[in-house]
């Protein structure tokens, strides 16, 4: 097995267990944390699309809708005070930060900071040994080319 990855002596299935749950969860926070930054692009995108639909209703002879997309979407707050970019600051500085910090310091005290315990254990039971494309770390799929 992966040495970075085994388990330390000491360490029961539970507390595997949990440190495993435990990073599934960052994990899931890390694919909100894309969600979000799409989100931050995509609006990002509409607002400037704006630009092209007010010049449009404008030469279309529409000035009250031009008007109205102008004053009340354009350069508007996604959410009080706050554009997309805000957000993401605060949501980088805040949960996504704290998230990272619990969930290394959990490993750290728990497991000698070791990563992927639980996932590395199933690796070794879920893994035909001595096969080609099985093998358990990349030195041992080079040493069975």
């Amino acid at each position: 097995m992966d040495e970075e990855r085994s388990r330390p002596a000491g360490v029961d299935d539970t507390t595997v267990v949990a440190l495993g749950e435990l990073s599934k969860a960052l994990e899931t926070i890390h694919r909100v944390r894309g969600h979000l930054y799409s989100a931050h692009q995509l609006v990002g995108g509409a607002d400037l699309t704006l630009d092209r639909v007010v010049k449009l209703f404008r030469e279309a002879g529409h000035d009250e809708t031009a008007d109205r997309v102008e004053h009340e979407l354009l350069g508007r707050n996604l959410l009080p005070g706050r554009w997309t970019f805000q957000i993401m600051e605060e949501f980088d500085d805040g949960y996504y930060a704290a998230f990272q910090e619990i969930e290394r310091d959990a490993r750290e005290m728990l497991a000698d900071g070791r990563r992927h315990i639980y996932e590395s254990e199933m690796k070794q039971r879920r893994r035909t040994h001595g096969r080609v494309g099985h093998e358990a770390t990349p030195r041992d799929a080079t040493e069975m080319s």
